[in-house]
């Protein structure tokens, strides 16, 4: 569920500061520090597949954050608990998948080894799917 599922334009969000205190101006960190709160003004869609949001803040300026960096409320002004989590297929296949590990090879026999391949390339494209 996408975040123009949950919100509209006018709801009031939380923002996290710990996740875009990186990329922010100071006057932007100042505004946030006196309030947190900020209301939607706008959607932007961020790298092709995201929603981004632009946020009215307490100074009167207007500033986009990424979905993730901000926190949805509720009527009572509580934070609204995220679902980061996907349904998934539970089946022997996908349950051995999933628990492969990968530990860094360095002697060339073991990187020669296409067991050792195999696993590399099942952990490294079990995110994906």
């Amino acid at each position: 569920m996408s975040i123009l599922d949950k919100v509209k334009i006018g709801n009031s969000v939380q923002v996290n500061l710990q996740l875009s205190k990186d990329r922010l101006t100071k006057e932007t960190i100042d505004a946030i520090n006196v309030s947190s709160l900020g209301k939607i003004s706008d959607f932007r869609i961020t790298d092709g597949k995201g929603i981004g949001v632009i946020l009215q803040l307490s100074n009167g300026k207007e500033q986009w954050f990424f979905e993730d960096e901000i926190d949805l409320l509720d009527e009572n002004g509580n934070v609204i608990k995220k679902n980061n989590y996907k349904k998934e297929n539970s089946n022997f296949i996908y349950d051995f998948l999933r628990g492969l590990n990968y530990e860094n090879k360095t002697k060339v026999s073991d990187l020669l080894n296409p067991i050792n391949f195999f696993i590399w390339l099942v952990v490294s494209f079990k995110d994906i799917f």
